[in-house]
């Protein structure tokens, strides 16, 4: 929607007004304004790496920027002249996975993590040279408190005597960095560290309702600039955690396993927080500039963006709140509804509307109605009506209001990206609190529910939507269509019912059990941690009974035959074997003692989302704020390009091509209009407003022309759904991986993708 204004305004007026503006706060608008965005082209390609580049970070005050790698070291780079000052042979012995400059230290202090399971702190001023090969250089501390792979670090502002690292054993650690270690002698268990701040060992959930058993494999955390005692964790399950440092326990050992410590809140969009899959995790948590908002970024999903402090309620939710979600009987409050109004449309408008905001809005409504009846640029009409709805939701007439919501539900429906029946739900429930008699919002919820598989309550609103329009042709069709679902449904029951069918395991089910009921990834050796690079250490011998097409649903991607998995850890002497579900009366009876005692939290819905990129590759990729406002949000993705969007209305609005393969870091200067990338490529780019001419969604000389953009995310889309959905293919590809290493066939700097 290249005729869509931006909402930072025209650059030439915040030129004139310059002086009327604090000197702070006019840097700030210019650094990442819309025409800077638009002009974003690569600058410049910087070599100094023999590995892919996991992880970036500037100083603050953007003179250097510091990159760690797989091939063991990490560079520190000079901003002005884009050269490399000095790279530090690490003594790491796998993947480096995070680094960091130490605050307040004149940028003397780096720190870095790594796969295998260290941090390590290194004092610059003591590299003699600045030579590639002979800057092997003692660390100034060294952390082996973990027990596996370190994914994140993070520092407060300020602060230079504390560093916090977030690994996958489930722990978050608190170093000193005034100690040279905080690690017991050489040969010591390692259980005896006391450095344990966050212990979730215990503290993962397959969905709202369920206690948390599992361990929460750390892949990210962060810290509040505004409110350094706020510090965000994510990890293997679907939900971010919020935690106020203040009111956590003291630093403890890893010996004894503790029970995780309550949350101030979680995160996690309400369509995610019933499913209970373990092949969804988050890759990436961040708080906004202003520690206002946090993002978080999934494995197999979308970029979502959540509010800190709800202070209204209206995106808090409960258990109870989920299934309401779908009832008919029930309009519950959800993300992005207003204060419920009359059922009758207004007339008036908001006070802060006019005229030409009015006709702006009028006029992108028609096009989003106009390209849902002749079924063309579905991708751009739903841009129009998220510009109508994100950002004048406040500003229009309901009746307009509840059209629009109408024809998004629609447009979704019919593009059926991942998720978009959930959020065509939430435009429907929205739609009937301004006019509860409304034939579309009833009719769009029962296509919506249908394509869930919510038959049942499907046929509730498509029921009361025939009452609406009895002579309707589409209604009836669409009632008959929902009843035959249902018979379909109910037969197959009976069916299986009657065979006395078994329910077989899945290997998402099978994973998850294993992992809940096993300790012995916790006291694995040191070897084992270090030869091990996926996210369930766990050895798998998978037989199926296939000939040519027999067995296989044309369809589907389903395999159909015979599935005999045979599960052991690493280092177990006897495999676990799993063909159905035979699950002790003692373990089923404990497992409904601990759901009956548990009390589920609430937790922060969704506020926007933003769609387009594929993540399922890797398990560092990040979704940043970019510039000191965080008006624009960005990912990198697993087709070698990078997205940015506009938060205020998750509209697209700049695709860049940053690598070969993936793109997993991206990380904005501090105060300028720069942009650093990385990912599975040895370089690093650099990123500026230096394109001749603004272009939206095009990249300029490195990026896709404007009408391949909806092909390259139907594509993502497709990896998104497909990849994640199957989990018996990503462990068919791992043991291939694995075999290919054994065999010596796997570079060893060749960038890991989990």
């Amino acid at each position: 929607m290249d005729n869509l204004s931006f909402h930072d305004g025209n650059i030439f007026n915040l030129l004139h007004t310059r002086s009327q503006l604090p000197t702070h706060d006019f840097d700030q608008r210019l650094q990442l304004h819309s025409s800077m965005v638009r002009r974003l082209s690569q600058e410049q390609e910087m070599e100094g790496h023999q590995g892919c580049v996991n992880a970036l970070a500037w100083n603050s005050n953007g003179s250097m920027l510091i990159s760690g790698s797989d091939d063991l070291r990490i560079n520190i780079w000079n901003y002005s002249t884009r050269k490399l000052l000095q790279s530090v042979d690490t003594g790491h012995t796998a993947n480096i996975f995070c680094t960091k400059f130490v605050p307040e230290t004149s940028d003397e202090l780096v720190a870095s993590g790594a796969g295998d399971a260290e941090v390590r702190l290194f004092n610059l001023s003591r590299l003699s040279s600045r030579g590639y090969d002979d800057n092997a250089v003692a660390p100034s501390a060294l952390y082996q408190c973990h027990t596996r792979r370190v994914k994140k670090l993070a520092v407060e502002p300020g602060n230079p005597n504390v560093i916090w690292s977030a690994s996958e054993d489930g722990t978050l650690r608190q170093h000193d960095c005034r100690e040279s270690t905080s690690c017991p002698p050489a040969g010591s268990p390692h259980q005896e560290c006391r450095s344990v701040l966050l212990d979730l060992r215990s503290g993962a959930k397959r969905a709202l309702a369920d206690p948390p058993k599992q361990t929460l494999l750390l892949k990210s955390c962060d810290i509040s600039s505004t409110r350094p005692h706020l510090l965000l964790v994510g990890g293997s399950d679907a939900f971010a955690r919020l935690y106020d440092r203040r009111m956590l326990p003291p630093l403890t050992s890893s010996r004894k396993r503790m029970p995780p410590p309550p949350c101030v809140n979680y995160f996690c969009p309400m369509h995610l927080s019933e499913r209970g899959r373990t092949n969804m995790h988050l890759t990436h948590v961040t708080f906004s500039p202003n520690g206002e908002e946090v993002l978080l970024s999934y494995s197999g999903e979308h970029v979502y963006l959540m509010n800190v402090n709800d202070g209204t309620g209206t995106m808090q939710y409960t258990l109870g709140d989920i299934e309401n979600f779908f009832s008919f009987s029930n309009i519950l409050h959800d993300v992005g509804s207003q204060p419920q109004v009359s059922v009758t449309p207004q007339s008036g408008f908001h006070r802060n509307s006019n005229a030409a905001t009015l006709k702006k809005c009028t006029e992108l409504v028609e096009i989003a109605k106009r390209s849902l009846e002749e079924g063309t640029d579905v991708f751009y009409a739903i841009e129009a009506a998220n510009e109508v709805l994100d950002a004048h939701s406040n500003d229009i007439e309901s009746a307009l209001k509840h059209e629009c919501l109408c024809t998004r539900a629609a447009l979704l429906l019919k593009r059926k990206w991942k998720n978009d029946a959930h959020m065509a739900v939430r435009d429907c429930q929205n739609a009937r609190r301004i006019d509860a008699s409304s034939f579309k919002a009833h009719y769009y919820m029962s296509e919506a529910l249908q394509q869930l598989g919510r038959c049942k309550e499907a046929l509730d609103f498509a029921t009361a939507a025939q009452h609406l329009k009895p002579s309707d042709a589409d209604i009836v069709a669409k009632v008959e269509s929902i009843k035959r679902d249902l018979q379909a449904a109910g037969a197959e029951k009976n069916e299986e019912t009657g065979a006395g069918t078994t329910r077989v395991l899945s290997l998402s089910d099978i994973l998850y059990r294993s992992e809940a009921n096993s300790e012995s990834s916790h006291d694995m050796s040191r070897s084992e941690r270090e030869d091990s690079d996926y996210d369930e250490e766990l050895e798998l011998d998978i037989q199926t009974s296939l000939s040519d097409d027999e067995g296989r649903d044309p369809d589907s991607n389903a395999m159909r035959g015979s599935l005999n998995l045979r599960i052991h850890r690493v280092g177990d002497d006897k495999p676990m074997e799993n063909v159905v579900d035979n699950t002790s009366s003692e373990t089923a009876s404990s497992s409904q003692i601990d759901k009956t005692s548990y009390q589920p939290e609430g937790a922060i819905d969704m506020k926007r989302r933003y769609v387009g990129h594929c993540n399922v590759g890797t398990d560092i990729k990040q979704a940043s704020f970019l510039g000191q406002r965080g008006e624009y949000i960005a990912s990198g993705s697993d087709d070698g390009r990078w997205f940015i969007w506009e938060k205020q209305t998750g509209r697209l609005v700049k695709v860049l091509v940053g690598d070969e393969s993936v793109v997993n870091c991206i990380q904005c200067h501090p105060f300028d209009s720069v942009v650093a990338t990385s990912g599975i490529d040895n370089t690093i780019k650099m990123w500026s407003p230096t394109a001749a001419v603004p272009s939206i969604v095009a990249g300029g000389s490195a990026g896709p022309a404007t009408a391949n953009v909806v092909e390259v995310m139907e594509i993502n889309q497709q990896k998104l759904s497909h990849n994640r959905e199957n989990p018996l293919s990503v462990e068919l590809m791992r043991r291939f991986r694995m075999q290919e290493y054994a065999e010596g066939n796997f570079h060893p700097f060749e960038c890991t993708q989990s």
